[in-house]
């Protein structure tokens, strides 16, 4: 069963089941620059914007094996799908199926081969809900819509599917995507969804990672879907041409560690499951690194020169992802 406020075929692919896991302020200052001093991602940094571009190629341009999507089961009802983009959340219960982002569309066969092996041969998502627009995450609305899925997103993430996108962190430009694809239902701030005996609120962050993010509490199971708010131990991509910002990217992140405790399953956009304390980790990277580069920024110094000497040793591993320590000085120099 499903409440909106008013305000608002078989893969063949084999799948890996995984055992299941163990469940376990500072202000921010963002000094306006001189015009001079405040640069484009894609005129100073244009060798780590390509890096980016090559390390999430464009579906259609992809040729290489796709990855297996492994099974992890989470809590009662729940179980983490992870292939090659963003992380999915099924739900599967008396209520059917309903699925909580859905990657890639060339990954949709090994998708429903993993729905089958967890709901039966019937086993087409009654909702899709996508934590925000990026195709990585709602690759697949266009198969599971057309048969028959009700897609809910944030109001902003159907307005950025519909038209053209221009990406220049990743030197690439998006395509509207068809009709069929887009989000049927939107909300404003929240929406509840009451399925399979749990209670989810999904929330709205505005203007974090892009400016159609949400949230979804699962406060039953006590499981929490960030989407791309929360790249584990990596450097967030902050989309700033989708209306994305550090400053709110935090916020974001702030609000989510006050609504978790320690035995909460935080599913990540990308990465694997963690707890609260390595979300406090993750903010601690935000507040620390993006008050370093402001400091910087205040002070005189370029963007080339801070970029060049580096965050620090202590950083290191964090640029191990598709986002490296180049770009994300680059997020935070450039953030609205």
């Amino acid at each position: 069963m499903i409440l909106f406020p008013t305000s608002m075929r078989r893969g063949h692919r084999r799948i890996r089941k995984e055992g299941r896991p163990m469940s376990l302020k500072r202000k921010q200052i963002f000094p306006t620059l001189p015009a001079g001093q405040r640069v484009s991602l894609s005129a100073v940094l244009l060798g780590a914007a390509l890096s980016l571009a090559a390390a999430v190629p464009a579906q259609a341009d992809n040729h290489e094996p796709l990855p297996e999507v492994t099974s992890t089961p989470l809590t009662g009802t729940l179980h983490l799908l992870q292939g090659r983009g963003g992380n999915v959340v099924a739900s599967v219960g008396e209520d059917g199926l309903l699925i909580i982002d859905d990657d890639y569309a060339n990954m949709v066969p090994a998708y429903e081969a993993a729905l089958i092996d967890l709901a039966g041969a019937d086993a087409n998502p009654r909702f899709v809900l996508n934590t925000h627009w990026h195709s990585d995450h709602t690759g697949g609305n266009l198969f599971w819509a057309d048969r028959g899925a009700v897609v809910v997103a944030h109001t902003r993430v159907r307005e950025r599917m519909a038209t053209r996108q221009d990406m220049p962190a990743m030197n690439r430009v998006v395509e509207p995507s068809p009709k069929g694809a887009l989000p049927v239902v939107t909300y404003g701030d929240s929406v509840a969804v009451h399925f399979n005996g749990d209670d989810l609120e999904v929330q709205h962050y505005a203007a974090a990672h892009t400016d159609g993010d949400s949230v979804v509490y699962f406060t039953a199971e006590n499981v929490v879907h960030m989407g791309d708010l929360f790249f584990k131990d990596r450097f967030p991509f902050v989309d700033i041409g989708s209306g994305g910002t550090v400053p709110g990217y935090i916020a974001a992140v702030e609000a989510v560690l006050e609504r978790v405790d320690g035995s909460t399953v935080i599913v990540p956009g990308h990465g694997s499951l963690a707890t609260k304390a390595d979300l406090e980790r993750y903010l601690d990277m935000l507040q620390l690194t993006s008050t370093f580069v402001a400091d910087k920024l205040a002070a005189g110094e370029s963007v080339e020169s801070i970029t060049e000497a580096g965050l620090g040793e202590v950083w290191a591993s964090w640029g191990g992802g598709f986002i490296n320590e180049a770009t994300w000085i680059s997020f935070i120099a450039n953030s609205p």
